[in-house]
């Protein structure tokens, strides 16, 4: 699996723009988010789709994110992430 390249991300740029729409989280290249000064959010692209992988404590939970259904869940998922309290 690797990091999502820019042709990968067109493909999901609406979903970019809704977690940009948050204003939460700090976009410092193309499809990778910190919070604070943590990595946050970034993605990956290989033969099964497209991923997400979300900060989960010390490690990185991995979300499908290729279908419409899949992205909503993923945004639900990162919108919960985000309401929880600071390490």
């Amino acid at each position: 699996m690797r990091h999502a390249r820019d042709e990968d991300l067109d493909r999901i740029e609406p979903l970019l723009a809704k977690i940009r729409a948050l204003g939460t989280l700090i976009e410092r290249k193309r499809g990778i988010f910190y919070l604070r000064n943590r990595a946050f959010l970034h993605f990956h692209e290989d033969p099964a789709g497209m991923f997400a992988d979300l900060r989960d404590g010390d490690d990185f939970a991995r979300h499908r994110v290729g279908s419409a259904r899949e992205q909503r869940e993923f945004v639900r998922a990162l919108q919960g992430a985000l309401a929880e309290p600071a390490e």
